[in-house]
Order: structure tokens, then sequence, then C-alpha cells
């Protein structure tokens, strides 16, 4: 026999847990009516938001895109729309070359 000693009791509490911890997908609209601390309280709190883009998107992202990439999460531009992910969720684009 092996000398493992595992305690699964908790391991469902603990992986119910662990997903909970990846947030949310949030869609919204990137047009300056939302305070941009309010997406980055979003992306702090594990979500990823997938903005719709109404308007120049530089100047539309500005008041939060440094502040999310110092954090740790990404930003990309796609068909339109922002997609941005909290530290530690990668954007995967390699499907975008074929």
């Amino acid at each position: 026999m092996s000398d493992w000693d595992l305690d699964l009791r908790d391991a469902e509490e603990q992986m119910d847990e662990a997903f909970a911890a990846a947030g949310d997908v949030v869609l919204g609209v990137l047009d300056g009516t939302t305070d941009p601390d309010e997406w980055v309280r979003s992306i702090d709190y594990g979500n990823t938001l997938v903005l719709s883009i109404d308007g120049d998107l530089n100047e539309l992202a500005a008041g939060f895109a440094r502040e999310v990439k110092d954090m740790g999460g990404e930003l990309m531009h796609f068909r339109g729309f922002l997609v941005v992910t909290p530290p530690g969720v990668n954007i995967d684009t390699d499907r975008l070359s074929k």
C-alpha cells in the first residue's frame, strides 16, 4: 500500500472555490459612459470584459488600459470588441492565423 494520505472530503469544496475565483465574462459597451474605475474593479474581481467599441478605442480605453496592464491583465482589440482579461487569464490568438 501507498503512504499517501489524501483527504478527499474537502476536495469538492476546494474545487468549487477555485472555479468561483475564475470570475465571470462581462459584456458591455465601451462608449465613455462607464467610469474607467468600474472596468478596473471588474478586472480586479477576476472578470473578463468583452466590450463593444462605440467610438475611438484609444480615447475610450485610455482611462483604464495602463492600469489593467500594470496589474498583469491583457487587452486585445478583436472585430469591433475590446477583450480585457484579469491577471492569469491569457488571450489565446493561435487560431486566428488559420
